[in-house]
C-alpha cells in the first residue's frame, strides 16, 4: 500500500511538474492479476485496482489499516471498468457488467474479484471510513440517478449516473458515481467547483491509448494541470477545483468522501474567474 499525506493549497505554487504528478496522480491503478493501494490523508480514503484473471482475487487486508478484515471499519464502492466478472461478497456473487456499481457495508469480511470469459475486469475500488452498516448493494449500468448536463455547443455534453448517494444506494460517507461524455464532447465538470466538505477522486476510462486528459487542479486563482491517461486516477482536496478537457470523449468515476453526501453542496468557480 503507498501512502500520500495532506497537501496544503499553500504548497502547490512550489511544485514542478513531477512533483504534482507524485502527490495526486495514481497513475497505475490496475496491475494484472494483483490489487494495488493508495492510502491518501484526505479524508483518509483508500483507492484500490483489482485486475483479476478466471482464479479470481481476494481483497487482501493491508498492515497499514490495523484491522482484522478491510471492511472492519471501512465502506467501499467499486466500479467496474473492464469486461464482465463477478464480486463475491461473504458468500453472495454480484455479477458486474461494464461501468456496474456495488456497494460494500461495513463488516464485510470476504472479497473476492474474478473476471469473466471476455478478458479481465478491472474493479475500481473507493473506500472510507465508516461508522455504522449499510448493506451491500449491487447497481447496474445506467441504473442509478441519471442526470444530462451540458451542451454539445460547448463541448461538455454529459450523461451524469449518481449510484452511492442520499437518494440512491445508502452509505455513511461515500458518494460515487460515473459521467460518460456524449461524441464531440471533451470538458467535465464544469463549472468548476471546490466543496470544503468533500475530497474527491477521478478515475478516467474508457479513453483511447494515444489519447489524453489535462486535468486542472489548484485553487481557482492558482490552478495547475496533470496531463492523464486511460484508467489514472487523480486525488483532488477539498480545497482544490477539478475539471478537465480530453483529446477524445471518455468515462470517468467520481468519488468523494468527507463531511456530508450533499452532491450539490459546491462553490462554483466560473471560466472567467480562473487563473
Amino acid at each position: 500500500m503507498e501512502t500520500r499525506y495532506a497537501t496544503s493549497p499553500d504548497e502547490l505554487p512550489l511544485m514542478d511538474t513531477a512533483a504534482i504528478r507524485e502527490r495526486f496522480l495514481v497513475d497505475e491503478v490496475f496491475r494484472a492479476g494483483e490489487v494495488t493501494a493508495t492510502y491518501s490523508h484526505q479524508d483518509r480514503v483508500v483507492i484500490l485496482g483489482a485486475q483479476p484473471g478466471p482464479d479470481g482475487l481476494e481483497l487482501p487486508t493491508f498492515p497499514e489499516l490495523r484491522a482484522e478484515f478491510f471492511l472492519q471499519r471501512r465502506e467501499a464502492g467499486v466500479v467496474n471498468v473492464g469486461a464482465p466478472g463477478t464480486i463475491v461478497a461473504d458468500g453472495v456473487e454480484h455479477e458486474m457488467a461494464h461501468g456496474g456499481c456495488l456497494y460494500l457495508g461495513r463488516g464485510t469480511r470476504e472479497v473476492r474479484f474474478t473476471s469473466g470469459d471476455e478478458g479481465d475486469a478491472r474493479f475500481y475500488v473507493f473506500s472510507a471510513p465508516a461508522h455504522t452498516d449499510f448493506p451491500t448493494t449491487a447497481v447496474a449500468p445506467g441504473q442509478g440517478t441519471t442526470r444530462e448536463l451540458g451542451e454539445q455547443s460547448t463541448s461538455n455534453r454529459r450523461t451524469l449516473n449518481q449510484y452511492i448517494h442520499a437518494n440512491g444506494v445508502r452509505s455513511c460517507q461515500v458518494v460515487m458515481g460515473v459521467t460518460t461524455l456524449h461524441d464531440g464532447s471533451m470538458w467535465n465538470t464544469l463549472p468548476a467547483h471546490t466543496h470544503d466538505r468533500r475530497m474527491e477522486a477521478y478515475l478516467y476510462f474508457d479513453l483511447p491509448d494515444d489519447a489524453r486528459v489535462v486535468h486542472l487542479m489548484g485553487q481557482p486563482t492558482e490552478t495547475r494541470h496533470i496531463v492523464m491517461a486511460n484508467e489514472q486516477a487523480v486525488i483532488s482536496p477539498s480545497w482544490s477545483i477539478h475539471s478537465g478537457v480530453g483529446t477524445h470523449a471518455y468515462s470517468f468515476v467520481w468519488a468523494m468522501a468527507g463531511e456530508n453526501q450533499e452532491f450539490d453542496d459546491m462553490d462554483p468557480a466560473g471560466i472567467t474567474d480562473l487563473r
